[in-house]
């Protein structure tokens, strides 16, 4: 079998959804974790659509603002009938998965629609290759510890990183030296316009930095449903990110497990950046940015201490939070929003921030690290 025309499907066991889903919401547990596997082509609850929803507890920055129409998915079917509402074919429209990488500066005038898509499958596909299938709606970590427990390697890197599954290929998310795409085998994704899934191999989601084709030519036209990722059995440790290094020689361990590496990232995480249920924020804010070699051998001749790391043989990354630190910004505050005392690459709302102040406060970053570095700073984060 060549794994390029390999097409999976989740096949899960039919059971009694409405128990179980209780225990998972009671719980705040995936399913997978007590050993259940839901059918995504099976409604659990009927569909239905509410008018005027508060989405402050649906946005990590803790937003207060309202949707004119807001909807849950928890099935193909469900989104199938949904295309057939008027509010669905009338409306503007939002997929909404965590809510960990959206700014909300305004209500939304139109249908927010909230994955809740959910299940996860692993297939052995070779002696050292495991097929392994996640539905939209789940929990990234949570995605990440399921395969760590199963003894699966690709994914310990990108431990903790915020949000669902279906974000992954959009953002192609990345931390410490790996990104998403490197695990990736195909995405699934429902065709707003046919009402047909397609499955895009990784060639056609023309994956870049924190850039896929979903946030480009067919952005608006897709909402993902499924990512099917090949993870190896072999534990290919990657450490080459020092942070992890320094982290784990601090743990005491010289050969590392892919739990240990994870236990380092989330350690290392934790001690930076914060937790969005105590402080709203949507993690990194801005992307590094990457420029030509010319460029940073210029900047380094005045600032010789900047922080870069190599792309090609052409081009290198520079650490935004390095520089956003030295244009003064960090531990900054602003009345209700501020610049994290401990990543300046964080923005936070301090409490009552509204989306208009900390996009502001992100206006004013990006024009002093141009002015300071004649670089320009691009928002990581969807601005709506």
């Amino acid at each position: 079998m060549k794994l390029a025309s390999w097409s999976p499907k989740i096949k899960f066991e039919h059971i009694k959804k409405s128990c179980f889903l209780n225990v998972h919401r009671l719980f705040n547990i995936s399913l997978e974790r007590i050993g259940i596997f839901i059918d995504l082509h099976t409604p659990i609850v009927n569909m239905r659509i509410v008018r005027n929803v508060n989405l402050k507890s649906y946005n990590t920055f803790g937003i207060d603002v309202k949707a004119k129409y807001f909807v849950e998915i928890d099935s193909i079917k469900n989104l199938e009938k949904l295309t057939t509402t008027k509010e669905f074919q009338s409306e503007n429209k939002l997929v909404l998965g965590g809510g960990s990488n959206i700014l909300f500066t305004k209500n939304f005038e139109g249908l927010v629609i909230k994955i809740n898509l959910k299940g996860i499958s692993c297939e052995p596909i070779s002696e050292t290759q495991t097929l392994v299938s996640a539905a939209a709606g789940e929990v990234w970590h949570d995605l990440v510890l399921f395969t760590i427990s199963k003894g699966l390697s690709g994914l310990e890197n990108l431990s903790l990183i915020p949000g669902c599954v279906g974000a992954s290929p959009i953002q192609n998310i990345g931390a410490y030296g790996v990104e998403v795409k490197d695990t990736i085998h195909s995405v699934e994704a429902f065709n707003i316009r046919t009402g047909k899934t397609e499955t895009f191999n990784t060639e056609q989601c023309r994956f870049g930095y924190r850039d896929s084709i979903f946030k480009n030519e067919s952005k608006n036209k897709y909402i993902i449903t499924q990512v099917n990722f090949v993870l190896s059995s072999v534990q290919n440790i990657n450490t080459s990110y020092g942070a992890i290094e320094q982290e784990l020689q601090q743990m005491g361990i010289d050969k590392p497990s892919i739990k240990e590496v994870s236990d380092a990232v989330c350690s290392i995480r934790n001690s930076k950046l914060p937790d969005p249920k105590i402080i709203g924020n949507a993690g990194s804010f801005f992307k590094n940015p990457v420029v030509k070699n010319e460029q940073l051998n210029q900047l380094r001749e005045i600032y010789p201490t900047i922080i870069s790391y190599k792309v090609d043989h052409t081009s290198s990354k520079l650490a935004a939070g390095w520089m956003i630190e030295q244009c003064g910004w960090k531990g900054k505050t602003f009345g209700n929003c501020g610049v994290h005392s401990r990543q300046s690459l964080v923005l936070i709302n301090q409490g009552n921030a509204t989306g208009i102040e900390v996009l502001d406060l992100s206006e004013q970053i990006i024009q002093s690290v141009k002015e300071k570095f004649n670089v320009i700073l691009e928002r990581e984060v969807n601005i709506f």
